[in-house]
């Protein structure tokens, strides 16, 4: 998988969100095994996994705006650089967050 490939939501997501989408994944999507490798209770996982779902869907459904697909096509055409790119996106999601 190329780089441009990769979607905007998992780009969005802290190392520390990525890593406990590999153990769930690693522990066949059992809360119960999570709760264990990372010595917390059960509901504790599960708080966890439904923020992390949030995050995932709220960054999802900004990705499709047609203001992030813009800026996506001018660093893709090199018009702007992939860190100015990704700058201009996190800022553009933080402002329509807290509106």
């Amino acid at each position: 998988m190329d780089k441009d490939e990769i979607p905007g939501w998992l780009l969005s997501l802290d190392k520390e969100d990525v890593e406990f989408i590999k153990n769930f994944v690693v522990n066949s999507g059992s809360l119960k095994e999570v709760a264990k490798y990372y010595k917390v209770s059960y509901p504790t996982v599960r708080l966890r996994l439904d923020k992390l779902i949030q995050k995932i869907e709220v960054n999802n459904n900004l990705e499709n705006e047609e203001f992030i697909g813009f800026i996506k096509k001018l660093s893709i055409d090199e018009r702007i650089s992939l860190e100015d790119a990704k700058l201009i996106i996190e800022k553009y999601k933080k402002e329509v967050k807290n509106k």
